[in-house]
């Protein structure tokens, strides 16, 4: 009993971040531009900028997350500290400023703290797993990818619940507040552990074959997610002329990872990590190949498809940063750096969407909203659904041949 406070903690701690991550893509841009008249052009150069910056600075962010591990405490309450301000600045006060220097000013400080807390939660969790007994990594890992996913769901849907209110965004800001507090108060102990001697750079990751490898793994296995959740809502627009559902749908999605993360770490922990990944990356193969068949008002079955690549989804957050946790501690005992690594090759594939896909799609005529030629839907569909049978496959050959940390392959 004394160990559950430490994984509701990161589970807490996960979801906070995850409330700051993918939810705000989906509302800061409507805001600035529904309430302070921002260009849909001007945000879109801004978000493309950020987003670049954003995966540059990762890997700079892990070492500075290695040097200041003696102190990770402070480091991390002044990185909560930005990451709450920053929210509330972008939803709670009117700009002082150009509103569109402001929305970028808010950005960088969210995504800069976003990225730094979310290295050292899980650099930290190298450290925490071993005391959580057997499968440790795996039982933190599914504690903290399920509150993760929660976190998710919750932040994507609370503005719509809280438009009640009056002040939707404003009130949302301090809810989020509300949470950095609990989820600071919760890990409260956890910062504070052991600096754990040894070479933890850049170096003993990427000399590392298995680590390099397990990079690669995520690489790959990132990149159909980045495909599908840059052209899932062209996808539900324009391919199954369904308007208006493509939020039911997301909850949906994200909820299947959600409650899927638990299930598939138990199954691992009796049949082994590299199996029911291997299975889950099946699960997503078959489940993209049927979207393939779907056309105009298949949004039933489409459904259906949410919750399985969903399921599927949640084999990758709880399983494969659990894996190369566990190969940190061989390795890289202070894993900060490790971790930066990390985050870069998974921010990577969504860079690489952005710059393929979305050109590719402008040159074969494809309008948003709008009368597209067939070809044109022809064409996102099979960017929507192909290519991530082709990558997902990619990663099953490379994860199928890779010299698993020891354990791993076994349960962990």
């Amino acid at each position: 009993m004394a160990r559950l406070p430490s994984r509701m903690g990161y589970a807490v701690f996960a979801a906070m971040l995850a409330a700051a991550g993918l939810p705000i893509y989906i509302h800061a841009p409507k805001v600035y531009v529904d309430e302070f008249g921002v260009g849909l052009t001007a945000l879109a150069g801004v978000l493309f900028a950020l987003r670049l910056f954003d995966v540059v600075q990762d890997p700079a962010l892990g070492w500075l997350a290695q040097r200041l591990r003696a102190r990770r405490g402070a480091a991390v309450m002044a990185g909560v500290a930005v990451l709450a301000g920053s929210m509330f600045g972008l939803f709670a006060i009117t700009p002082p400023i150009a509103p569109i220097w402001w929305f970028a000013l808010m950005m960088t400080g969210l995504f800069s703290a976003f990225s730094f807390l979310t290295i050292c939660m899980y650099a930290q969790g190298v450290a925490a797993a071993p005391q959580l007994g057997p499968q440790g990594y795996l039982r933190l890992a599914a504690w903290r990818e399920t509150g993760a996913l929660l976190g998710v769901c919750v932040a994507a849907v609370a503005p719509t619940v809280l438009d009640a209110t009056g002040n939707a965004y404003g009130n949302f800001a301090l809810g989020f507040g509300l949470l950095c507090l609990l989820a600071l108060w919760l890990m409260r102990s956890d910062w504070a552990g052991t600096v754990l001697p040894g070479d933890s750079g850049f170096r003993a990751v990427l000399s590392d074959p298995v680590a390099r490898r397990l990079l690669v793994v995520a690489l790959m296995n990132a990149a159909p997610v980045a495909v599908s959740s840059t052209l899932f809502l062209f996808y539900v627009e324009s391919v199954l002329e369904a308007p208006g559902w493509e939020g039911p749908l997301l909850l949906l999605f994200f909820l299947a990872a959600a409650l899927s993360a638990p299930i598939w770490t138990r199954a691992a922990a009796r049949f082994g990590a590299r199996a029911m990944l291997l299975s889950a990356m099946a699960l997503a193969i078959a489940a993209f190949s049927v979207v393939l068949l779907l056309g105009p008002g298949d949004t039933v079955a489409f459904a259906l498809i949410c919750l399985a690549s969903g399921a599927a989804l949640g084999a990758d957050f709880a399983l494969l940063p659990a894996l190369f946790a566990r190969r940190m501690e061989q390795i890289a005992p202070q894993a900060a750096a490790g971790f930066g690594l990390w985050a870069f090759v998974s921010k990577l594939t969504l860079a690489f969407a952005a710059v393929v896909l979305l050109p590719a799609l402008d040159a074969a005529g494809f309008q948003s909203g709008g009368q597209s030629p067939e070809g044109a839907l022809d064409l996102l569909t099979y960017l929507y659904a192909l290519v991530p049978c082709v990558l997902k496959l990619g990663a099953m050959a490379v994860l199928a041949t890779t010299p698993l940390p020891q354990g791993a392959a076994n349960p962990i």
